[in-house]
């Protein structure tokens, strides 16, 4: 029997408790690593490890992060999922909207990040993962604070792939398109006709449906991989085609 693809890779996944985060734990246990995942709210079900942690409090970062390099014996990967949406033109939110999201989406990851960096150098394969958006490339309508939140994001990932690639620490970030999570799912349940409003989200990407969380995974496993070493501070797009490509559309 061939030995799993990660085995021995030891790394935690923010915001791993539900969503794209708990489909990318999954994923990359499946493929021999050991994770933990780091939630507000950390249910998971084994061979998957809960940790309690609060992106937005440092002292929350520190620990959890401990715990969990602690419990992993070492730390080779570091997955920045957590975040939040929000809806809305500049006009929509007001301040302390702006700050919780852009602490959450962005200064989330600062701290996480910094936390896990005196680890993960001792890692021969290291790598930090950050969940970006396509809203960070193209403009979404009602979507101002999270696409603004979500730029920072790929902003932040080249530059930190550029201060850390020759510490041997590669980071990148996941691009998804509209994904069918529970958060999708609260915000479809708030329009006047959610089946009218899925198939509208589901009709802006070229292939015709949302994307999914386990779809996501898959391309963060593969950047989480030793056989990814050459990819330094890329943005994969995992969204149905929806940045890339122009197609017609279908007639009615």
């Amino acid at each position: 029997m061939s030995t799993p693809e990660l085995a021995g890779v030891r790394a935690i996944v923010t915001g791993g408790a539900s969503g794209i985060g708990l489909a990318t734990a999954t994923e990359l246990a499946n493929r021999g690593a050991k994770v933990v995942c780091l939630d507000i709210v950390p249910e998971v079900a084994e061979p998957l490890v809960g940790v309690r942690c609060d992106v937005t409090d440092s002292a929350s970062v520190e620990q959890a992060v401990s715990s969990a390099v602690e419990i992993l014996g070492g730390l080779d990967a570091v997955v920045n999922n957590a975040g939040i949406g929000a809806q809305g033109t500049v006009e929509d939110n007001d301040d302390d909207e702006w700050h919780k999201v852009l602490d959450l989406n962005v200064v989330g990851m600062v701290r996480v990040s910094r936390a896990a960096l005196p680890h993960l150098r001792s890692s021969d394969n290291a790598s930090i993962t950050n969940t970006c958006s396509i809203a960070a490339t193209a403009g979404l309508p009602q979507r101002a604070l999270y696409s603004a939140s979500k730029g920072a994001v790929l902003s932040l990932t080249q530059a930190m792939a550029a201060d850390h690639v020759r510490e041997g620490v590669r980071v990148n970030c996941v691009n998804p398109g509209t994904v069918s999570t529970p958060w999708i799912g609260r915000l479809l349940s708030k329009a006047e006709d959610p089946e009218a409003e899925r198939a509208a989200l589901a009709g802006r990407q070229p292939t015709g449906r949302l994307v999914e969380a386990d779809e996501v995974a898959y391309a963060v496993a593969n950047l989480v991989s030793p056989r990814s070493r050459a990819i330094v501070g890329t943005a994969v797009a995992v969204d149905g085609g929806m940045q890339a490509l122009r197609v017609r559309p279908v007639s009615s």
